[in-house]
């Protein structure tokens, strides 16, 4: 007996209305990337393993899905790494590829590889499944589309402005107002640690701050503590924990708190430039807010870092993020090439989107009328108009079998097809069409124009 079909956790397949929704997010996306100047570039879905492997953290590098070589993919592999089961050692000798993790790093590659053809500032989109071999769970999956805008070739903070515009522009498209755009720099949370003198604890100190809105006060510092940061360090930093007020207000705050370093006021004139500078523009709907717990992407960023929280409403994770990277290309021997960019979640503004009932019903229209078959030669009429109504972008089809005719009305309905177009012998005797409205059950005789005008 046949097993019962299935995928693999954490993929999914999408129903017609699915991947129409899903389109129409993603057409949005593309057009506002074009619109401030991005350009499309697409990377294989897997690349060479040491291309990937080692640039993600240790973390990261597991959850990389490897691919076994072709063939035999055990004749090449050390006979004791194979005896001792060391499956690092061994992975290394019979897996040469892997599916990419993200595409940020294919990006750098791209980049490093094509260096002599691009023109700097190098503006590029990216839209295109990405695999993790992750705990699949609300929100998250293995195989999911990652939507990257970059720039690289530019240290410009002009570049950081139009990605907040970008922003608010595509989320405001979608009708998702209210959505907040935080913004932090790296340089500050440096800073931090340098004031504090925790610099050599500064993973162990931004990680334990990032969790300020899910663990309270009293668990961050406890959390500190037990990393060795000291109690004194814990005083410095005790307005972090209240750090309320306006954008200004803020940078006022930091400021003070960081006068005695260089790194961390740099990242305060940083984000001061970034942030005047986008209220004096205006946003449409999106809302600005300076969080110093933001700590993403630590590994890699180096000046200002993004992240997008939902409107208040919904309850969900981030649907957005990205920041400003100084030498990513450098793990691929380009040196000094800064870049900055942002991507957006796909499958989670999907979620928000349908949550808030935002989709316009016109997303999953498909077909708007079916031509009944009577036969071949009332079929042969009925292409004839189907073929000058698609000319004109129409979309009609005509059932393809001459069955009862209850059945094919029945399959309009159950595909929510508007209309029926009807053809018998007097329609055709008399060049005309009967077009019944299968919601209202109203019919009415045309002649070709008229069902034209009847179904644009």
């Amino acid at each position: 007996m046949a097993s019962k079909p299935s995928i693999p956790k954490g993929t999914r397949d999408f129903s017609p209305a699915e991947v129409a929704k899903r389109q129409y997010i993603m057409q949005i996306i593309k057009s506002n990337f074009e619109k401030f100047g991005f350009q499309p570039i697409e990377t294989p879905s897997f690349e060479n393993s040491d291309t990937l492997m080692g640039k993600y953290g240790e973390e990261g590098d597991r959850l990389i899905f490897k691919i076994l070589n072709s063939g035999d993919y055990l004749a090449k592999a050390n006979e004791s790494h194979l005896q001792n089961k060391d499956s690092n050692k061994l992975t290394s000798t019979i897996s040469e590829k892997a599916l990419r993790y993200d595409l940020t790093v294919p990006f750098a590659r791209y980049v490093v590889q094509h260096q002599n053809e691009i023109e700097f500032p190098f503006k590029r989109y990216q839209i295109q499944p990405v695999w993790r071999a992750d705990r699949p769970q609300k929100g998250r999956f293995r195989e999911f589309f990652q939507c990257d805008a970059d720039v690289v070739g530019s240290k410009s903070l002009w570049q950081e402005v139009e990605l907040v515009q970008l922003y608010d522009t595509v989320f405001t498209s979608l009708g998702l107002n209210g959505v907040t755009v935080k913004i932090n720099n790296r340089k500050i949370l440096s800073g931090i640690a340098e004031v504090i003198g925790a610099s050599d604890k500064l993973i162990d100190f931004t990680v334990a701050l990032d969790k300020l809105d899910k663990i309270g006060e009293d668990g961050v510092k406890k959390e500190m503590i037990e990393k060795g940061i000291s109690e004194e360090a814990l005083v410095k930093v005790q307005p972090l924990f209240n750090f309320t007020g306006t954008i200004s207000e803020k940078l006022e705050k930091l400021s003070l708190l960081l006068a005695t370093s260089a790194e961390g006021m740099k990242g305060v004139e940083e984000l001061k430039f970034i942030c005047e500078n986008v209220m004096k523009l205006g946003l449409s709907s999106a809302i600005l807010d300076l969080d110093v717990t933001l700590a993403r992407g630590l590994n890699y960023y180096t000046g200002a870092i993004f992240e997008v929280a939902p409107p208040k409403e919904v309850a969900m994770g981030s649907i957005g993020g990205g920041g400003r990277y100084d030498d990513l290309t450098g793990i691929f021997g380009l040196k000094n090439m800064s870049g900055v960019g942002i991507s957006f979640g796909l499958d989670r503004i999907y979620l928000v989107v349908e949550e808030l009932n935002l989709f316009p019903e016109t997303v999953t229209e498909t077909t708007k009328a079916l031509f009944i078959n009577y036969g071949d030669t009332e079929a042969f009429y009925a292409m004839q108009a189907i073929q000058k109504l698609r000319a004109t972008g129409i979309k009609v089809e005509l059932y393809p079998d001459n069955a009862k005719v209850a059945k094919q009305f029945q399959h309009a309905d159950k595909r929510s097809i508007p209309f029926a177009v009807i053809v018998g012998d007097q329609e055709m005797a008399a060049k005309t069409f009967s077009l019944k409205n299968l919601v209202s059950g109203e019919q009415v005789l045309l002649d070709f124009e008229g069902l034209k005008e009847a179904l644009s």
